[in-house]
């Protein structure tokens, strides 16, 4: 129950980070969130929303594991551990911040399920 919960605050936090990269990315708050200047945004909107189609991705699998209950364990297990890669990867390349906001969660997530089993 704790790890379904976890897994479902990451899940509701990339639908999040998927809305400022796809929706927000070029609007002050987007800017805000990404520390951009309006000059950058604008260019790398398309990039963005790559991205952010990539966060939803991650999203729809995690759901999917949610609504499979205990049969979707492994597929909790893989999307979370794409979760934990993909924010170890940010946080060494673009910064630290990501390995809180992206990551952690996501292992905590793991933890959770790997110790309810």
């Amino acid at each position: 129950m704790v790890a379904n919960i976890l897994i479902g605050l990451v899940a509701l936090l990339h639908v999040y980070f998927m809305y400022l990269e796809m929706v927000a990315w070029d609007t002050p708050a987007g800017r805000k969130a990404f520390r951009l200047t309006p000059e950058f945004s604008a260019a790398s909107k398309a990039l963005a929303m790559n991205q952010g189609l990539y966060n939803g991705f991650l999203v729809a699998g995690l759901v999917w594991g949610l609504w499979l209950g205990a049969a979707g364990f492994e597929i909790k297990v893989f999307f979370l551990g794409c979760v934990i890669v993909a924010g170890l990867f940010g946080a060494a390349t673009v910064g630290i911040k990501i390995l809180y906001v992206q990551a952690a969660p996501a292992a905590l997530a793991l933890a959770a399920l790997l110790l309810a089993v």
